[in-house]
C-alpha cells in the first residue's frame, strides 16, 4: 500500500529531517568540557552549550547556566550516524519509542557502545539521548521566515508512517 501511494505521488516518501544529540550532564565546568568532546568524536561536528531555564537549589543549578550540549545532524551526515545508533540497539525499538507526529526518542546508556568509540580515561563515560524527526517534502514551509503555513493533516507524518519508514531500514519494531 505505501510503495504504491510513493509511486504515485513522490511528495509522500518520508525522510530523516534530523537527528539532535543530547548529553545533559547537570553542571558546568569540566564534565561539560568532556562532554562537548565526546560529543564532538561522534558527530565530527561542533556542539552547542544549553543552559538551564530556572533555578534549582537541591540540583544547585542556578538560571542561565550551561548544564548539557546538544548537537543536530542532517542529511547524510544524519543518517550515516542513525545506522552506528541503531546498531547500539541491536537494530530494535520499542513501539514506546516512536510519537504520533513522526518523532522517535531512545537513549544510549554508555557512548562506548556505539561503534567505532573506544574508552578514554580523560573523557569518560557518558550517556545521551537521540531524538530522530522523520518529515515529508514540503515540511518546510511551516519554518520558513516568509509566508509560513501550516502542513495539512494527510500530509503529516504519522506513527505508523515512521514505523514502516524504520522497518524498511531494518529495525524491528516490538
Amino acid at each position: 500500500m505505501q510503495q504504491q501511494e510513493i509511486k504515485e505521488n513522490p511528495n509522500r516518501m518520508v525522510k530523516i529531517g534530523k537527528i539532535v544529540l543530547n548529553i545533559g550532564v547537570g553542571k558546568s565546568g569540566e564534565p561539560l568540557e568532556r562532554a562537548k568532546k565526546v560529543l564532538e568524536l561522534i558527530a565530527n561536528q561542533k556542539p552547542c552549550e544549553k543552559r538551564a531555564k530556572k533555578t534549582i537549589r537541591d540540583f544547585g543549578i542556578h538560571k542561565k547556566e550551561p548544564i548539557a550540549v546538544i548537537v543536530t545532524l542532517r542529511k547524510e551526515k544524519a543518517l550515516k550516524i542513525l545506522k552506528k545508533l541503531l546498531l547500539v540497539k541491536n537494530m530494535r525499538l520499542p513501539s514506546s519509542s516512536f510519537d504520533d507526529n513522526g518523532n522517535i526518542s531512545f537513549g544510549i546508556k554508555e557512548h562506548l557502545d556505539i561503534p567505532g568509540m573506544k574508552y578514554d580515561p580523560n573523557l569518560g563515560i557518558f550517556g545521551m539521548d537521540v531524538c530522530i524527526s522523520l518529515v515529508r517534502v514540503g515540511y518546510r514551509i511551516r519554518e520558513r521566515k516568509r509566508a509560513k503555513k501550516k502542513i495539512g493533516k494527510k500530509h503529516r507524518v504519522s506513527k505508523e508512517d515512521a514505523i514502516s519508514f524504520f522497518k524498511a531500514l531494518g529495525v524491528e519494531v516490538y
